[in-house]
């Protein structure tokens, strides 16, 4: 796998993703019964948007950059943005930004567990920095798909997996994470069923995503019991199909 996320970190996908990601969380504190979050593709946890990958692609700046510009905001994209300021306090500028399992630690409570999955050796080891010392934590070097039959049930049962893929350049590579995404989902809604899942995909073409989304629901209708009104979908567009690398995603 030759994806690094690195490139992209702070862009409006990961604005969006993140965003979703802090509301069910906090969705999940409402109980006062700990939780799970499950990571199946974890990158390194905090990335660095003054580094060179981040530099040559400037992609931050439609992305975690407005939003600090904006004058109001929703209150859930607040609380967002104010834990990114908080991982910058003292600085002038935003140069440390979150991968989903920093974020996640800085919502959870003691009492809440994390496992995170990571199958490259050097993001890895990287993520095994960002995440030491938090003994909530247990960080594996393995393949998050593979590892959801070990992982699941979670002891704790109430939770939630974020199913986050790097779908590489090329039909074949975004195929092949579609595939596996819905190979997974068949498991685990029959091994961890009171478990919240996210599904991200990208938008680049749109034949792709709504196959996935079909199947995905029919899967989870028909063969999960999933009720139709616990399934939601939201996408965010920033720009037509073909007019750039990425259109949107969900």
């Amino acid at each position: 796998m030759n994806y690094r996320h690195a490139f992209h970190a702070g862009n409006f996908a990961d604005v969006f993703k993140h965003t979703v990601l802090v509301g069910l969380i906090e969705s999940l504190k409402l109980k006062k019964t700990p939780f799970s979050y499950i990571d199946t593709h974890s990158g390194r946890g905090r990335y660095r948007l003054d580094g060179s990958e981040a530099m040559r692609t400037a992609e931050a700046a439609d992305g975690i950059q407005r939003l600090l510009a904006a004058s109001r905001l929703p209150s859930l994209v607040h609380v967002y943005v104010n834990l990114v300021r908080s991982l910058n306090a003292g600085r002038e500028e935003l140069l440390e930004y979150p991968g989903s399992p920093l974020l996640a630690s800085l919502l959870m409570r003691d009492e809440d567990r994390g496992l995170l999955c990571e199958l490259n050796p050097e993001e890895c080891a990287a993520l095994r920095v960002t995440m030491q010392g938090d003994a909530r934590f247990a960080v594996h070097e393995r393949d998050g798909y593979a590892a959801c039959k070990a992982l699941l049930p979670p002891k704790l049962r109430r939770g939630l997996m974020l199913i986050d893929p790097p779908f590489e350049a090329g039909t074949s590579g975004r195929k092949l994470d579609f595939d596996w995404m819905l190979a997974v989902a068949a498991k685990a809604v029959k091994r961890w069923q009171s478990g919240t899942y996210i599904f991200w995909r990208p938008i680049k073409d749109m034949d792709a995503v709504a196959a996935f989304d079909g199947a995905l629901a029919s899967m989870l209708i028909e063969q999960g019991g999933i009720p139709a009104d616990k399934l939601l979908v939201v996408d965010l567009w920033v720009r037509a199909i073909g007019q750039g690398s990425l259109a949107g995603a969900g």
